[in-house]
């Protein structure tokens, strides 16, 4: 059981200097089920004027941490991770509630997370400086000697999504505070209660006071407050392009870790084995219903093949189950009706302009069946627009050009697929792609967590990855000897 108490009963608290807090104002937000609407929990809604403390807190706290040896760190880190694991089957069964995510994928959520914090901690002690002598360079000869080592930022900014509220707060939060930084948290606010369970396994874990700040609230009432607080060091962010690009019109000289929204497209060659293709477009386009910026969410296929291809997928989406996610059903609700409406929206505009509708199209409030288009063409929304649900769409191709210059024309640029079994026209498509990664004969996905995770475009911005983030959230100093 959990030692470090943070709410009274399903009313929640936030983390500021190592106590756990009110909202001053006695304002709340309701964390409400997805799944039917009843009642998670309730967060501070905090205001503008309260957030000021939690960022000076977290910038008081940092000068102290920095000075702690990185092994006593990564101690506290691996620590965290242990207990992380201790109380998964509690932090799981709020997951299920709070995002409508089934019980299998919360748990392969925690058990991820703690392989990352872990990883992390230990991935944090290799990261050192390096020594230079001018000699190399012409005309200085011995005269000069450079001692560098990499420096914590100060006070980093981690927001992370609803989708993986435990996942994507801990790929931000821990690389930070391993690296010697101290880290105000703005949860999202549907996944607070999650993302405070986590908080709370930290604070547990032994960090020091002011540390880790968590602070609740909607992003529209202390968002842009915080990224722009002068104290805020660096902002890590999660979400949709809209808001990232917004941040990164506030912050002006700050560093910036964006991880936006994608288009992913699963190219298939006429070579490819399309059984093994297929399954994995499945999983791919319907893990979590959908609500994945790596979920692939187009197909483009060779057009002589796309009937054999359609032929394998459509048996893998009939056998998917369709359901509440405490009956670990395949496809569960959406986040909000709004996300749904959206989703309607695409499938409407599909339908209207022509597309022959394979499966799905049934809507229970905001469950959305899962839903598979052929036929699908450029002049459709679907074709281009981020569904963030269960929908996906074949678009039949000519040539690999074609392919390419589709993916290519979106404003999106996370990660594409290719399946062929010809590796040298693999290397081939996959040089001429626009994106930050390609995977080859498997679905667009994140992961495993120390691979370098980057989007270009509207897709993100910085190189996320255990190592990589670490740098991110750190710099270079220079100590130079002069030998007169």
């Amino acid at each position: 059981m959990f030692r470090c108490i943070f709410s009274e009963g399903n009313i929640y608290k936030n983390l500021l200097d190592g106590q756990w807090v009110n909202s001053r104002s006695g304002k709340r937000d309701k964390i409400l089920s997805p799944s039917d609407g009843s009642l998670v929990g309730e967060v501070p809604a905090t205001t503008p004027e309260e957030a000021d403390a939690f960022v000076k807190g977290a910038a008081q706290a940092q000068k102290s941490w920095a000075k702690v040896p990185v092994n006593e760190r990564a101690d506290i880190l691996h620590k965290a991770a242990y207990i992380l694991e201790r109380e998964k089957e509690t932090i799981a069964d709020i997951l299920v509630r709070e995002i409508a995510k089934n019980k299998k994928s919360s748990l392969s959520e925690i058990a991820r997370t703690a392989d990352l914090i872990h990883f992390t901690a230990e991935e944090g002690k290799h990261i050192t400086g390096e020594s230079l002598s001018s000699g190399a360079f012409p005309g200085f000869h011995e005269t000069k000697l450079s001692i560098s080592n990499r420096v914590p930022l100060g006070v980093v900014l981690a927001i992370a999504p609803f989708n993986y509220p435990i996942n994507l707060a801990a790929s931000k939060i821990a690389p930070a505070l391993v690296a010697g930084n101290s880290v105000v948290f703005k949860p999202p606010t549907q996944g607070s209660v999650s993302a405070l369970y986590f908080s709370r396994v930290l604070c547990e874990a032994g960090l020091p006071p002011g540390v880790l700040n968590v602070i609740t609230g909607q992003g529209r009432a202390i968002g842009d407050y915080l990224v722009s607080h002068p104290l805020v060091n660096m902002v890590a962010f999660t979400g949709s392009s809209k808001v990232g690009k917004h941040i990164a019109s506030l912050t002006g000289m700050k560093p910036l870790l964006l991880e936006l929204g994608g288009k992913d497209a699963a190219i298939v060659l006429e070579d490819a084995d399309l059984a093994l293709a297929a399954q994995h477009i499945v999983a791919g386009a319907f893990s979590f219903s959908g609500q994945r910026c790596t979920a692939v969410k187009r197909i483009l296929v060779m057009d002589p093949v796309a009937d054999k291809l359609i032929g394998h997928i459509l048996p893998l989406v009939r056998a998917m189950t369709v359901g509440r996610p405490d009956d670990n059903a395949d496809i569960t609700t959406l986040i909000s009706g709004e996300a749904a409406d959206f989703v309607q929206e695409l499938i409407d505009d599909a339908m209207k302009k022509g597309a022959k509708l394979l499966i799905g199209n049934k809507r229970e409030k905001n469950l959305i069946y899962p839903t598979l288009f052929d036929n699908v063409t450029v002049d459709m929304r679907i074709a281009w627009e981020e569904p963030f649900g269960p929908v996906l769409p074949v678009i039949r191709v000519k040539t690999v050009d074609e392919a390419v210059k589709i993916t290519n024309d979106s404003e999106y640029g996370l990660q594409a697929s290719v399946f062929s079994k010809n590796i040298e026209g693999i290397f081939k498509v996959a040089s001429q792609l626009d994106v930050g990664t390609v995977q080859v004969n498997g679905k667009t996905e994140r992961g495993p967590d120390h691979f370098p995770f980057v989007g270009v475009k509207s897709s993100g911005m910085g190189t996320q990855g255990i190592r990589y983030s670490i740098e991110a959230m750190t710099r270079t100093k220079a100590v130079v000897l002069n030998f007169n």
